[in-house]
């Protein structure tokens, strides 16, 4: 099945990422990564955006209120869900200034994920971290070069994770107590139909993947199997996520970086699509 993506917004973003729905803020939140901004789709369709520091890799809400920031490499926080509220730090999680963090989520029981990669995408320079309840940084998974795409089954027992040099989306099982474990090949794509980066799970159990050079979003089915492809006039595709109020709409977030715009005038616009089946509310931050 081939679904045809159309405009929601002008080509606002240099580098489009991360979207993110939740009915407290109202509407779509998502950040353009590399200018530091975290951008909100009012009802009217207009944008507001809020620079939050050098980098701005993630937004998600915290289960208490606010939200939580990924910055280049650091936890930013906000204890209102007003975009403009003010953002505290949880300290440096790192010093490599060569390493930043690169999208995440958050479990099913509000544990905040998130990855990181080498600005010049250097194999194994990155890590897939966990945060406590304090913003401290474990390792979950090392030695990756572009942590991108993780979420939940709707039944919260599997975790799909995507670095996007290995040209798959895994799947791991998860547990409250035990984490992450197992992690195993759940869907390849082919180099020529581009290289998965975010993803998100719908309602059924499907996933959606967004592919970075393949102008394309894929769902694959809970057994791993391609049944539906988006189609977008640009090729850089970073991410996805559903909203609405109905969670029945798609949102897909491009990219303009290193893009000729005469070619593809629309890189960096947010666009949707109505795939026909919805999604999950957002997995919330317990920080």
């Amino acid at each position: 099945m081939t679904i045809a993506a159309y405009t929601v917004t002008d080509p606002i973003a240099e580098h489009g990422e991360g979207p993110v729905w939740s009915s407290r803020w109202g509407g779509l939140r998502w950040v353009d990564m590399l200018a530091g901004d975290v951008l909100a789709l009012d009802a009217g369709g207009g944008v507001r955006r809020r620079h939050a520091g050098s980098l701005a890799a993630v937004v998600r809400p915290r289960v208490s209120g606010g939200y939580v920031v990924a910055a280049e490499r650091e936890l930013l926080l906000s204890g209102s869900d007003d975009l403009d509220a003010p953002l505290r730090s949880l300290g440096e999680a790192w010093t490599d200034p060569s390493v930043r963090m690169n999208e995440g989520g958050c479990d099913p029981d509000g544990r905040f994920y998130i990855g990181s990669m080498a600005y010049d995408a250097a194999p194994g320079r990155g890590s897939l971290y966990v945060a406590g309840p304090g913003g401290e940084l474990s390792v979950v998974l090392p030695g990756v070069t572009i942590s991108n795409g993780f979420d939940f089954s709707p039944d919260g027992s599997l975790a799909y994770y995507a670095d996007t040099a290995t040209g798959r989306v895994d799947v791991l099982d998860y547990t409250p107590d035990g984490g992450l474990s197992g992690r195993r090949p759940f869907a390849v794509v082919d180099p020529g139909q581009g290289a998965p980066d975010g993803l998100t799970v719908d309602a059924e159990g499907g996933v959606w993947v967004a592919l970075w050079q393949g102008g394309a979003v894929h769902r694959y089915d809970a057994g791993g199997r391609l049944d539906a492809v988006i189609t977008l006039p640009v090729r850089k595709v970073t991410a996805v996520a559903f909203g609405g109020d109905g969670l029945d709409r798609l949102f897909i977030t491009t990219s303009a970086l290193d893009v000729d715009r005469a070619e593809q005038p629309a890189a960096g616009a947010l666009f949707a699509a109505d795939p026909g089946v919805r999604g999950r509310p957002v997995l919330s931050a317990a920080l």
